[in-house]
């Protein structure tokens, strides 16, 4: 009997499917997160619609799992081939099939570049606001599919603000429309909220409508230094409650500051305890002195150093800094563990005080950074021992733990960006009850009752004994 390979092969031709005998397979069973890789039966690259139900129609007649992939950037192995079988991937689908600016809406294949899709919708005066770090390389499927934000979602919000409508294929090939394209509409269930942030679980998505905004006629970028983050946390507060609401405000520890020096155009002196990076939106008349004001409040609140950028090539420069913390962090450590916790806003120099004292009690450096408008900090757990190492291991385990705990504790969540995926999951009961995961578990049943797409990732699993 021929393999599930070779029958996707005889339909979609050999160079359309990736098989075991081929060296790129194993790049299908990795993705961006420090997880161990695993190699799927086979990775097929879909072009449209239709070949991706065919896919799903042969795969739940056959009993073969199958993982949807879009760019493979994500940080928590969503996208890991755990159960073998075939890796779905949407890359080629990568057609912008329109702008429509009376209507502020896109529409997009799910292999579109996000940074590719901002500066189509630019082009027309337009606006995307969502931007996760990675945007020059992920996927709007991907986006959409883990619910991804990035430093712009204080003010705008993230991926799930902006999706009204998708074209989803589910297992066993049914195709579906939901949602809408008006920027209004409360018909029926939101199942589009349902599919967005499901990381492939549910469907493989198709097509997608996102509204888009007018673009901002202006905009201006500073950059805070501080001698601690608590005074970097005491000028977040006192931005926000004088009224302003920028469009980004980044923070960064010593530590992130340190690794990413050596690669900044950006001379940070040696003293930065911590940095706040702020960018405003809107008329140009106002900018200028609202950037003023806002640097005032930094001052007041401690700041040694605060940098307006003059033009576009210095706001390149400022952002270089930011958007480097994660390559110089894994280019200076053997492996480091990236959480995206998040907190209430006025959780942030508490958590931050709580991750000084991880650092100190596990003994391994901590590096925290992330949008500090909503909460979300990035923080790193650096490893320089051997990551396989039982006893390493264990403390990392510990570390992470003991991490999410006071996350929650704070009345915070385990993400607020990068999905669950298979790196977290067993940290879900953390924040869930066991009557709601037994719920979510049911859900994931409706759409997929062979549960055959995208397996083991999201949800624990069901404790032995446990009947729903």
């Amino acid at each position: 009997m021929p393999d599930i390979g070779e029958i996707l092969s005889r339909e979609l031709g050999s160079d359309r499917v990736i098989r075991a005998d081929s060296d790129r397979l194993a790049d299908y069973g990795r993705d961006e997160s420090s997880l161990e890789g695993f190699l799927p039966d086979c990775a097929v690259l879909c072009r449209s619609r239709e070949e991706i139900a065919w896919v799903l129609r042969i795969a739940a007649e056959r009993r073969v799992p199958v993982t949807p992939r879009g760019a493979g950037s994500g940080k928590t192995g969503g996208c890991l081939p755990v159960a073998g079988g075939i890796v779905l991937s949407t890359e080629r689908m990568s057609e912008l099939v329109d702008i429509d600016s009376r209507d502020l809406v896109a529409v997009a294949q799910p292999g579109v570049i996000t940074g590719q899709l901002q500066s189509a919708v630019e082009d027309e005066r337009l606006f995307y606001p969502p931007d996760p770090a990675s945007l020059g390389v992920c996927s709007i499927g991907g986006n959409v599919a883990t619910g991804a934000g990035g430093p712009r979602a204080f003010r705008y919000g993230v991926t799930r603000d902006y999706v009204l409508g998708l074209e989803v294929v589910l297992m066993g090939g049914e195709i579906l429309r939901i949602g809408r394209r008006t920027a209004k509409g409360v018909t029926g269930y939101d199942l589009v909220a349902g599919f967005v942030g499901s990381e492939g679980t549910f469907g493989v998505i198709t097509e997608i409508v996102v509204k888009l905004l007018p673009l901002p006629a202006g905009v201006s970028t500073l950059l805070a230094v501080f001698p601690t983050m608590e005074a970097a946390s005491a000028a977040v507060d006192a931005i926000i409650h004088r009224g302003f609401w920028p469009r980004t405000l980044e923070i960064a520890d010593r530590t992130a500051v340190d690794h990413v020096r050596p690669y900044s155009h950006y001379r940070f002196p040696t003293s930065t305890g911590a940095i706040l990076l702020v960018e405003l939106d809107g008329d140009p008349d106002g900018l200028q002195s609202a950037a003023l004001r806002v640097g005032q409040l930094c001052e007041d609140a401690g700041a040694a150093e605060v940098v307006v950028a003059k033009g576009s090539a210095d706001r390149r420069d400022l952002w270089q800094a930011r958007r480097m913390i994660s390559s110089s962090l894994r280019r200076a450590h053997r492996h480091k563990e990236s959480e995206d916790i998040c907190v209430p806003r006025g959780a942030i120099a508490e958590m931050i005080r709580r991750i000084d004292r991880l650092a100190a009690r596990f003994d391994m450096p901590f590096a925290t950074y992330g949008h500090a408008g909503d909460g979300n900090l990035h923080v790193n757990v650096l490893i320089d021992g051997d990551r396989d190492d039982p006893a390493v291991a264990e403390r990392v385990e510990a570390a992470l733990s003991a991490l999410f705990r006071d996350t929650i504790e704070l009345g915070g969540t385990l993400s607020g960006e990068h999905g669950i995926g298979l790196s977290k999951k067993r940290f879900m009961p953390l924040e869930q009850s066991a009557r709601v995961l037994q719920w979510q578990r049911q859900w994931k049943r409706m759409w997929d009752p062979l549960e055959l797409l995208n397996p083991g990732k999201v949800l624990p699993a069901q404790p032995a004994g446990c009947r729903e």
